[in-house]
């Protein structure tokens, strides 16, 4: 039925299902209903970005969350340092959960190094998202309290080796 005149068609996946499927595979988002993860799904944008642009800066309020697409960025503490890349964040990680549930000062100023695509979800959608699924709220601070309990664990084995000073600061799960 097909002639060499006829293009094939490869249906697309649509934005929003392309959300659902990375939120689906997110821990962060782990605990949600199937309809409430929907909905998160369709309160997400797409944003591109260049090499250089901002995401979020050092001391700002912005309130939003970045699944990263594709591409990389760094983060950097102002006039630390020369502006040198502390870390860098690659495809398929997620930053800023916690600007999502509280309003919180960033520690670093967060660039792109590479073209960039993410998925943003901002504080104000995702209200919307607990305030009709009250439910998510506990099931996301529970799993906000395991990341710091791994955290802790990976720091306390892997740091044995730190300044007393670092070992000082050990005890975040006892928050």
């Amino acid at each position: 039925m097909s002639s060499s005149t006829e293009k094939e068609q490869v249906p697309r996946v649509s934005e929003f299902q392309a959300n659902l499927e990375i939120l689906r595979q997110l821990q962060f988002f782990s605990g949600l209903s199937l309809e409430a993860l929907k909905l998160v799904a369709y309160l997400c944008a797409r944003q591109d970005f260049r090499p250089g642009d901002l995401l979020f800066r050092q001391d700002e309020h912005d309130g939003t969350a970045f699944y990263i697409v594709s591409g990389q960025a760094g983060i950097t503490r102002d006039n630390e340092r020369g502006g040198a890349v502390l870390r860098t964040y690659d495809k398929g990680e997620f930053l800023g959960g916690l600007a999502l549930v509280c309003d919180m000062r960033r520690l670093f100023t967060l660039r792109a190094l590479t073209e960039m695509t993410c998925v943003t979800l901002t504080r104000d959608r995702f209200t919307k998202v607990l305030e009709q699924f009250p439910e998510v709220t506990a099931k996301v601070l529970q799993t906000i309290a395991e990341a710091i309990v791994v955290w802790e664990q990976r720091f306390l084995t892997e740091g044995r080796e730190l300044s007393e000073v670092c070992g000082r600061m050990a005890g975040m799960s006892l928050l």
